[in-house]
């Protein structure tokens, strides 16, 4: 009996909703099974994105700026609704039924993108050689079943980025020693396969896409993903299932509403009369920090039954480790909006940088290298970075009295330092290619110029160089800095930073197109990247990141991680209600 007792994994439920065993649920096997589902969303998703600008310039004939940006916002957007995803699958749905939907809906968009870039009704007619500026654009209704298409793919991809990685983890007890091991094996292996599917894609996927034709690229990842989801859904009585406690959102609602109908009650003299649920064994101590939300905490005579410690209303009293999970929340948001930048820096490699390698040499010998697969480079060096500081750096570390390493706030700072490099890199290469557009202008009718396209390696490799540190730097900041019950909204956060980042690039562009225009100037963006002044574009990003990089500097000598401490339950009395 005590022997079956030790078998059964005390948070988690089998699919028939009895406690799971762990010997025949959950562990490795489910996991790869979870994973395969991750590998088919990064192949795809990457596949998709680095080759957009190109078939939006070289098949839809579209603006090179007008092309960036759709490539940004598909980006925004994606990463926006995985947040959205996210408090979908805890509030709503579970993890499970969350990736299983939409994984379908992935699916069905990348069968649409089949449909829209095979059939030729859905493309404008080619260019002719002859008159390459005089190419007819795709109308609004090819662009409308494209972006529709797109889009789907995007909704699709929410929901499987904000709950594959939880659901991995929940197939490992944390509480099983052998399984927490395990599980922080499962990170690691997360983080290959998320880059072993982009390495994939940016070579492989995006050989067939230029040479074969996208339809067939797309059908390819339309096949991955219906495959994976047969066999994601093939596990479903092998997995582990755990109950959500509900969305982190409505927390900080109660705690905001709270505090605003009790806006004009006063404090009690003694804080420590501050309302603690009773029930909570893991607590946070007050702190001074947002006095405005400690409000929510002061007990009056409407809340009744307090004293007799039922369970108050969470919209009318929230208790004082509900506020300051919130301010901690709060907290983090400084750091979140300076590492915003970074993600506006790594959208250039996807759309401008691409741009690039499309109207530069990019043979070695009879082999013509796609200008989407010059990201290779950058998957490359994020890999070859990883394995640099786990296997050489982090030893020297561990002789020094800084065993752990690099904290997360330095790593950062670090990924922010080397996106400096890349623009600065990335201007100096620009300078290069219009040197030579400049001094034979009859290039620029081919939108070829003689000029190696190895010119742009430096600035993908440092770029990914960037995103191996700030990438290990955000994940562990926001899941490790975020309160207990928050860690969701934490992911969230990080999910978020890339998002606005891309929608940044977006915006940026449109500000730069508008400023450098006034008065019958030059547009550094303009229709042809061979007319534009990129150089400038690339500068300008520099100089802000690293005004960036200075700010986050900053956040990051003001920040101060709250410990968790026990609070002292003490008599509460109650307080009348100011009019």
């Amino acid at each position: 009996m005590e022997e079956n007792q030790t078998q059964i994994v005390s948070d988690a439920v089998d699919y028939k909703g009895i406690p799971a065993d762990r010997t025949t649920s959950g562990g490795w096997v489910a996991a790869t099974l979870i994973l395969g589902v991750e590998l088919s969303e990064r192949l795809s998703t990457t596949a998709i994105a680095v080759n957009l600008a190109t078939y939006l310039i070289g098949t839809m004939h579209l603006p090179s700026a007008t092309s960036a940006n759709i490539v940004t916002n598909f980006g925004g957007t994606a990463y926006m609704l995985s947040l959205l995803g996210g408090i979908l699958a805890d509030t709503f749905l579970t993890r499970y039924r969350t990736i299983a939907i939409f994984a379908v809906v992935n699916a069905l968009g990348t069968c649409l993108l089949v449909v829209s870039t095979w059939l030729p009704q859905l493309r404008p007619p080619p260019c002719n050689p002859a008159r390459p500026n005089e190419c007819v654009e795709a109308n609004s209704l090819q662009m409308g079943v494209f972006t529709f298409s797109l889009y789907l793919y995007g909704i699709g991809l929410s929901g499987i980025k904000s709950s594959v990685p939880g659901f991995g983890t929940d197939q490992f007890d944390k509480n099983d020693e052998k399984e927490k091991l395990q599980m922080a094996s499962f990170f690691n292996v997360f983080y290959l396969i998320t880059n072993i599917g982009t390495l994939l894609a940016v070579t492989v996927l995006v050989y067939v896409e230029d040479k074969v034709g996208p339809s067939w690229g797309y059908g390819i990842c339309s096949a991955f993903m219906l495959l994976s989801t047969f066999v994601f859904l093939s596990g479903t009585k092998k997995y582990r299932y755990k109950e959500t406690p509900g969305s982190p959102v409505v927390q900080i609602l109660q705690v905001l509403v709270a505090a605003i109908r009790k806006r004009k009650v006063e404090f009690p003299s003694d804080l420590s009369h501050l309302y603690e649920d009773p029930s909570q064994e893991l607590r946070l101590s007050h702190t001074n920090r947002l006095r405005c939300l400690d409000k929510a905490t002061i007990i009056t005579s409407k809340d009744a039954g307090t004293r007799e410690f039922l369970a108050p209303n969470p919209w009318s009293l929230c208790s004082v480790t509900r506020v300051e999970e919130v301010k901690m929340l709060t907290g983090l948001l400084p750091i979140c909006a300076t590492t915003i930048l970074f993600s506006t820096v790594y959208a250039q490699m996807g759309s401008f940088s691409v741009q690039q390698a499309l109207t530069m040499e990019r043979s070695i010998g009879n082999f013509e290298i796609p200008p989407a697969s010059y990201n290779a480079f950058m998957i490359g060096s994020i890999l070859l970075t990883l394995a640099i500081y786990d296997h050489l750096i982090m030893p020297l570390f561990r002789k020094t009295r800084y065993p752990q390493g690099l904290t997360s706030l330095q790593k950062i700072g670090f990924g922010l330092f080397f996106s400096i490099i890349a623009m600065v890199g990335a201007a100096l290469a620009e300078m290069k290619r219009l040197s030579v557009v400049k001094t034979n202008r009859s290039t620029t009718l081919n939108l070829t110029v003689t000029v190696s396209g190895f010119l742009l390696v430096p600035q993908f490799i440092l770029v990914g160089i960037g995103n191996a540190f700030i990438y290990a730097g955000q994940l562990e900041f926001f899941i490790t800095e975020s309160p207990r019950g928050m860690k969701g909204i934490g992911t969230g956060l990080f999910l978020t930073t890339i998002s606005l980042g891309f929608f940044g690039s977006t915006i940026l562009v449109e500000i730069v197109r508008k400023v450098t225009r006034m008065n019958g100037g030059r547009d550094w963006l303009a229709h042809r990247i061979n007319d534009g002044r990129l150089d400038l574009f690339y500068g300008l990003l520099a100089v802000l990141s690293f005004i960036n990089l200075g700010l986050f500097l900053l956040c990051a000598k003001m920040y101060k991680p709250n410990p968790e401490q026990k609070l002292a339950i003490v008599d509460v009395p109650i307080r009348e209600e100011t009019a």
